[in-house]
């Protein structure tokens, strides 16, 4: 029932919900931050700050992995924020990440180095526009 032959050609597909739902959630922090929305800020908004500059990054650089625009970078840029965020705000408070709430910042580094090596999969634009290219 689950061989790999059998659900290999929809692996790419599979590929593509992932990067989709995954700079969906980051994007909600981001707006979070900036607008207050889908739950209150935590803090005033500004944008000179390392949260503002860290919401700017949840909700452009979501949107642009969401839509699979300049998806390698903007994973690589998306995971080492991550790695940033876990290390100087989860870290200090315990090793494991279960104690220190730490779960969805460790999740989301590395799914975003897995879309830096995997690609975007072929529901993005960076797949159309490979496409068009080779015409």
């Amino acid at each position: 029932m689950f061989s790999g032959d059998s659900l290999t050609p929809h692996s790419g597909k599979v590929l593509s919900l992932l990067r989709i739902i995954s700079a969906l959630i980051l994007m909600q922090h981001g707006l979070q931050k900036i607008i207050g929305f889908p739950a209150p800020a935590r803090a005033p908004f500004e944008l000179i700050s390392q949260m503002g500059v860290g919401g700017v990054l949840e909700l452009v650089g979501g949107l642009l992995l969401a839509i699979g625009l300049f998806s390698r970078p903007v994973a690589f840029i998306l995971s080492g924020m991550m790695a940033v965020a876990y290390f100087q705000f989860h870290a200090p408070q315990s090793l494991y990440p279960l104690v220190n709430g730490g779960e969805l910042a460790v999740m989301l580094c590395f799914v975003f180095l897995y879309i830096v090596f995997a690609g975007p999969g072929p529901w993005s634009v960076d797949a159309l526009t490979r496409r068009r290219r080779r015409w």
